[in-house]
């Protein structure tokens, strides 16, 4: 982390040099970013295939950072993988070095309140720029809603959410925190807990369609991470779902219904099998001892269906279930999604949730009380933000963009 600090300044205070930040192109590979920046090949084919996999997580339109030199000179490169860790490209002595290492990020809590035009996912689109947002907004209430038969127009809606910024920017999809919407006159709330996940006002769990754990009675033994620190080999590494602990042998059920697109044997995930879901959903379940009889690619399974028992097949060191969730191909933490659809909250969990929703109420009321425009995300266009002959921030003149 002191040689990252220290080698973003360095080159800004010593030598005349400029930061770029630019959107990663649409199509563009890794392999096709390197040639293009004239970067050596080998910052691919000579890394480990774990960094290689990360290469290929880029996703377009996510902004990046390029230093140059007063030569004009690639110095450093930032590339943002995940919410939580970052390439990061640099020049050692004549070579180039790649590392994988966290986002440096600050997190802002932030307010929307709107009267409905339209729709709720259409009003918080044209009024915060954030697909992501008016998709958390939605996904609370769409099933114990219906927006179509009971909205009208002029309801209101307002969501308290936390952003992260990173190098003056949003980024990263936000945490809605608390929601509301009136229909006729109705207030209708959800609320994050604790544990990451959504309830009502009275401390139900939000619907999900998907269980909450696939094996009953099983211990978390790893949760999910895009920066998890590796003690033995001393670097950053992804986690990419959640490890069930459990005895060999467990019950494995379908976290949700949809149908087995792969049933086999792999190198690193032993016995594995992948199941799709509908809204471009895919769930993941690793290192099983066996699967059940029948079982094969294809086949359509329900929600709680048995589908395999757990073992420690692949690279594993004990008897768990490690199991994944991919959103259009994409990893996603499944403690954010997964949610079981008959939980209520007692005794002191309920408390607890009380207490967080009372002052959740409080962050609302003031936000209905006294609203603010809506902060926009903005285009990231492509811009130089440091004068490479002054090594100062361009004025809001010269660039509409400020870092």
């Amino acid at each position: 982390m002191v040689r990252l600090l220290f080698g973003l300044l360095f080159p800004l205070l010593v030598f005349a040099s400029s930061v770029e930040t630019l959107k990663w192109s649409k199509g563009e590979t890794y392999l096709m970013f390197l040639q293009r920046l004239g970067l050596p090949q080998s910052l691919y084919y000579d890394i480990d295939k774990e960094d290689q996999k990360l290469t290929e997580e880029v996703r377009t339109g996510v902004p990046y950072q390029v230093m140059r030199d007063a030569n004009d000179t690639v110095e450093q490169v930032l590339i943002p993988v995940s919410e939580e860790l970052q390439l990061h490209l640099y020049r050692n002595g004549t070579d180039f070095s790649l590392e994988a290492i966290p986002i440096i990020a600050s997190s802002k809590r932030e307010s929307v309140v709107l009267s409905i035009e339209h729709s709720p996912y259409y009003d918080i689109l044209k009024a915060t720029g954030s697909k992501q947002l008016a998709q958390a907004f939605v996904a609370g209430f769409k099933n114990s809603l219906n927006f179509r038969r009971d909205l009208r127009k002029g309801d209101r809606l307002a969501m308290v959410y936390e952003q992260k910024y990173r190098l003056g920017s949003p980024f990263s999809m936000p945490t809605l925190q608390v929601a509301m919407i009136e229909l006729r006159g109705k207030r209708h709330m959800v609320y994050l807990n604790s544990d990451e996940r959504y309830y009502d006002e009275k401390g139900r769990q939000v619907e999900g369609f998907l269980l909450a754990r696939p094996v009953r009675n099983a211990r978390i033994s790893s949760g999910f991470t895009r920066r998890r620190y590796h003690p033995i080999l001393k670097r950053y590494r992804a986690h990419l779902g959640i490890d069930y602990a459990a005895p060999r042998g467990t019950p494995i059920m379908a976290a949700g219904s949809g149908r087995i697109i792969f049933a086999g044997r792999t190198r690193g995930y032993g016995n594995l099998i992948k199941i799709r879901h509908s809204d471009g959903y895919v769930t993941l379940y690793a290192h099983q001892k066996s699967f059940r009889r029948g079982i094969r690619k294809g086949k359509y399974v329900k929600q709680g269906q048995i589908i395999g028992y757990v073992g420690t097949t692949g690279l594993s060191t004990g008897p768990h279930l490690h199991f994944g969730l991919y959103k259009n191909g994409r990893a996603i933490n499944p403690a954010r999604v997964v949610q079981v659809t008959t939980k209520k909250l007692t005794g002191k969990a309920r408390k607890s949730f009380l207490k967080r929703k009372a002052d959740l109420d409080d962050v609302l009321t003031e936000a209905l009380e006294h609203p603010v425009a809506a902060s926009r995300l903005e285009t990231i266009d492509n811009a130089c933000f440091i004068d490479p002959q002054s090594c100062r921030p361009l004025a809001p003149k010269e660039n509409n963009e400020t870092l």
